[in-house]
């Protein structure tokens, strides 16, 4: 189920109403919200933008990816932009390179223990969503569910990086097996 701005132009008990019935959904539900109390009474993850076509999914409710965050939501000012695209390096031509012939031992080695690690992250992560699915961890112990959150967001960038330097360098491979 999707829902976009759920909250807009309800009084308090159809509110009330609306989240009831939200945390008794079996499905999965995606909400988009500007409301952060709704929120963190109905969500148990947040997706956010975090710029240049990035987006991060934080474990928990609004005030909860603020604290993994470090910051809020916020619009970028015209300074962050420009300090963006200074930053940003100048398109220069293209070196011509001779294709490798083979890849380097770690090169090898990243490629072989890749898919283990990424499944040893995907199940990480499976156990770390099951324990913040439980809508009582909150109010029972605080710490581990922050932990949890925090350990989830962890293993998700570990998981992105590993199928990033995996994929990098099986195209590689097939690179060097193809010329």
């Amino acid at each position: 189920m999707v829902l976009d701005e759920p909250t807009n132009d309800l009084d308090l008990e159809t509110l009330d109403l609306l989240q009831e019935m939200l945390a008794y959904y079996p499905g999965t539900l995606i909400l988009v919200s500007h409301d952060r109390d709704f929120l963190d009474r109905t969500v148990t993850s947040v997706i956010a933008s975090e710029g240049d076509g990035r987006w991060i999914e934080y474990a928990g409710g609004s005030s909860d990816m603020v604290a993994q965050r470090g910051h809020g939501v916020g619009a970028l000012n015209q300074e962050t932009l420009a300090a963006k695209s200074a930053a940003r390096p100048t398109a220069r031509a293209p070196r011509r390179q001779e294709p490798r012939k083979r890849l380097s031992p770690t090169e090898q080695h990243v490629l072989k223990t890749s898919p283990a690690r990424i499944a040893v992250l995907t199940e990480e992560i499976r156990r770390l969503e099951r324990l913040l699915a439980d809508p009582d961890l909150y109010t029972r112990d605080r710490e581990a569910f922050t932990a949890a959150g925090s350990a989830f967001a962890k293993a998700q960038a570990q998981l992105a990086a590993a199928e990033e330097d995996w994929l990098r360098i099986e195209l590689l491979r097939e690179e060097i097996e193809g010329a």
